[in-house]
């Protein structure tokens, strides 16, 4: 963007110790939006004061935090709310000047190679051994529980290029990879756990879903692709002494998918310095929230 005096004089003022001042002049550059980081950019590599330095960087930041809500937004009010663009926004949290396409083809390139191995005649327990084989041996997909002080296994890129993710972003991807399929497996609320079911048919989540008008023939950990039954979950919430109660067996939506991880994601910036990442973080889970 051309610097016009409005600018010039705006980037004068951003090394007022009043802030209330600069927070008068923050707001006025949001205005400008994406198009004024590039001077934003260009100032910050031509000042020496690190105070003044910060400052550019903290306004850089709200600059896309602002693209970026309207981006959860526009996602979650779409028709098709696509499970791995949402993972992408999620990412770009962190990564701002993400590009999708690396991640796009090569989920399209695992998910190429699964087609060639399924057939109409394999059972859904058959298709899932089918797929675990080329997502966590040809792919070399690894997984670990949960852990705030691995935040970069929430970011979908990074799991892509580390080959190494949490339930959540691995039940993404895997997820991800059977809608393309046309495999009807989605992820389910059991407590304390992101684990994925394969349900006997495949849900329209235009309307409610009632568990009762759909069977779970098995479950899948998407850690490692270990498959479960019924019985072994029923024996999970008996020991975690949990009630098996229906709405823990109904398939979540993409939306809520995606509000989960943004809500898991901001655990993760417990810091003092990092407490405003926790809110925006769950500003943006409260945009998905129906």
């Amino acid at each position: 963007m051309n610097e016009n005096r409005e600018i010039n004089a705006l980037f004068h003022l951003l090394d007022d110790p009043d802030l209330e001042v600069f927070d008068t002049v923050a707001s006025k550059i949001l205005l400008y939006g994406k198009d004024i980081i590039p001077n934003l950019e260009n100032l910050w590599e031509n000042t020496v004061d690190e105070a003044i330095q910060e400052r550019i960087e903290l306004l850089i930041h709200r600059v896309h935090y602002q693209d970026l809500q309207a981006a959860v937004r526009a996602w979650g009010l779409s028709d098709s709310q696509g499970l791995l663009q949402g993972a992408i926004l999620a990412s770009r949290y962190q990564f701002p000047d993400l590009i999708d396409t690396q991640i796009l083809t090569e989920i399209d390139r695992i998910k190429r190679n699964i087609w060639l191995e399924l057939n109409n005649y394999l059972t859904p327990l058959e298709q899932i051994n089918v797929l675990n084989s080329m997502v966590y041996n040809y792919f070399g997909l690894k997984g670990e529980e949960v852990s705030y002080q691995r935040k970069n296994q929430f970011f979908v890129n990074q799991v892509i290029e580390s080959k190494k993710g949490n339930p959540i972003t691995n039940g993404i991807i895997y997820q991800s990879l059977c809608a393309m399929l046309d495999l009807p497996v989605y992820a389910v609320n059991i407590p304390r756990q992101f684990i994925l079911a394969y349900f006997d048919s495949y849900i329209d989540f235009s309307a409610p879903v009632d568990p009762a008008d759909h069977r779970i023939l098995f479950f899948i950990d998407p850690i490692q692709g270990q498959i479960y039954t019924q019985q072994d979950v029923d024996t999970y919430l008996k020991r975690v002494s949990v009630p098996s109660v229906p709405s823990y067996f109904k398939p979540q939506s993409n939306k809520r998918i995606i509000q989960f991880l943004l809500e898991e994601l901001s655990k993760c910036f417990r810091d003092d310095k990092d407490a405003y990442k926790q809110d925006e973080l769950m500003n943006l889970a409260s945009i998905l929230e129906d």
